[in-house]
C-alpha cells in the first residue's frame, strides 16, 4: 500500500506501470470529478489524453470521496472504468489519516476484500500472509513489450532513439518523439543491439517501471553491455536505479517513497525545480565512488539523490519526471540536453 499526494491526474496515476501490483491511496479527497477522457485521434497510441498506458495498472485505489464526472470530454465515469477494468474501488476512507500511519510505519502490505460475504479479520490476515511480497513478482514481465515497436515522429531522417522499455510511461515517448526523434521500444530483458532494420540507434533511453531494481539483474547486465558502445545515456525513475547498478553503485527502499507532483529537486548551480515523482527505491549517493557516476541533483527535504551524470558527460539521469505526466515540466530542459547528444551522434 502507498499513497501519492497529487491533487490532478488520477488517469494519470492509475494507467502509470510503476504502479502494478500496488494498492494506490489518494490523499486529495475529491476524486473522479472529471471523469476519464475520450480516446484522441491524435495520440500515436489513440490514448485518451492524459493515459501512460492502456490499462489500469494498481491492484487496487483507496479514495476519501468519488464524485459523478462534470467534464465535456469525460467518455465514462472512473467507477464505470475501473469496474470494467475489474480493479476495486475502496470509497469512503480517511485517506489522510491512512496516509499519517503509512508515513510513520513505512509501506506496507495490504489486502482488500469485494464481495458480499466480509471474511473475519483472522482468515485476511492469513490470506495476506499467503501471498507473495511486492519484490518476489516479476512485474517487468506483465508490463514491458514482448517484441521491439518502432515509433515514428513523422520526419525523414530522424535519428532513432532506442528506449529500454521496463514499463515506460507514454508522456515519456511523447516527449522524444514531439522532439523529432524516432523511438524503437526494446523489451526489457532483450539484449539492446545497436541497429534496428538496418538503422543505427544513436542513444538510449532506460526508463521508469514497476519494481525493486535489485531484482533485475538481465537488465542491468543488458546495460553493461550497452554501455560498451559509448551512447547518449539518458536515465528516469528507474532508469536512473538501474544505470547505477550497471556501473557498480547500490540501491536501497525508501520508508514510504516519493509519490506526487510537489517533490523539489536542487540542482548543483542552486538551481531548484519541482518535479513530478512515483518511486519507493533509491540510488545511495556513497556507492557512486568508483563508478563514473557523480551526484547531479538532490531533494532538500531527505536527501534523496535526485540526479547522476558521467563525468565524460555521456550518461545523465533524473529520479523525478521530466515529463511531467501529471504535475511540473520544469524540468523538460533534460529532454532537451538529450536530444542534442543524439543529433550530435546521429
Amino acid at each position: 500500500m502507498v499513497f501519492t499526494t497529487g491533487m490532478v491526474g488520477y488517469p494519470e496515476s492509475l494507467t502509470d506501470p510503476s504502479y502494478r501490483g500496488q494498492i494506490l491511496t489518494f490523499t486529495y479527497p475529491l476524486l473522479g470529478n472529471y471523469g476519464v477522457p475520450a480516446p484522441q485521434a491524435r495520440d500515436p497510441w489513440g490514448l485518451p489524453d492524459g493515459f501512460e498506458s492502456p490499462e489500469i495498472q494498481v491492484r487496487a485505489a483507496i479514495m476519501q470521496n468519488l464524485e459523478p464526472p462534470h467534464h465535456w470530454n469525460s467518455k465514462t465515469s472512473l467507477p464505470a472504468w475501473a469496474s470494467r477494468s475489474g480493479v476495486p474501488l475502496l470509497v469512503g476512507i480517511d485517506t489522510r489519516r491512512l496516509t499519517a500511519l503509512l508515513r510513520s510505519r513505512g509501506v506496507m502490505r495490504g489486502i482488500l476484500s469485494v464481495g458480499k460475504k466480509v471474511p473475519s479479520t483472522e482468515a485476511l490476515r492469513r490470506e495476506l500472509e499467503r501471498a507473495p511480497r511486492y519484490e518476489e513478482e516479476d512485474f517487468t514481465s506483465e508490463v514491458t513489450p514482448r517484441a521491439p515497436q518502432l515509433l515514428s515522429c513523422g520526419r525523414s531522417g530522424a535519428p532513432l532513439v532506442a528506449v529500454l522499455d521496463c514499463g515506460i510511461k507514454a508522456s515519456i515517448l511523447r516527449s522524444l518523439l514531439r522532439r523529432q526523434v524516432d523511438v524503437v521500444r526494446w523489451p526489457a530483458r532483450s539484449a539492446i543491439e545497436g541497429r534496428f532494420q538496418g538503422r543505427k540507434v544513436s542513444a538510449l533511453l532506460v526508463g521508469n517501471g514497476p519494481g525493486d531494481p535489485s531484482t533485475l539483474q538481465p537488465v542491468v547486465e543488458s546495460l553493461r553491455e550497452s554501455s560498451r558502445r559509448g551512447l547518449p545515456v539518458l536515465g528516469i525513475c528507474l532508469g536512473q536505479q538501474l544505470i547505477a547498478l550497471a556501473h557498480g553503485g547500490r540501491t536501497f527502499k525508501l520508508k514510504y517513497g516519493h509519490r506526487g507532483q510537489n517533490k523539489p529537486v536542487v540542482f548543483p548551480d542552486g538551481k531548484a525545480v519541482i518535479l513530478s515523482e512515483n518511486h519507493g527505491y533509491a540510488v545511495d549517493p556513497a556507492s557512486l565512488k568508483g563508478t563514473g557516476l557523480e551526484a547531479w541533483a538532490f531533494n532538500p527535504d531527505d536527501g534523496t539523490l535526485e540526479g547522476m551524470r558521467g563525468r565524460g558527460g555521456r550518461v545523465l539521469a533524473l529520479q523525478g519526471h521530466p515529463e511531467g505526466g501529471p504535475g511540473p515540466r520544469e524540468a523538460s530542459f533534460v529532454f532537451d540536453r538529450f536530444v542534442e547528444k543524439v543529433r550530435r551522434r546521429a
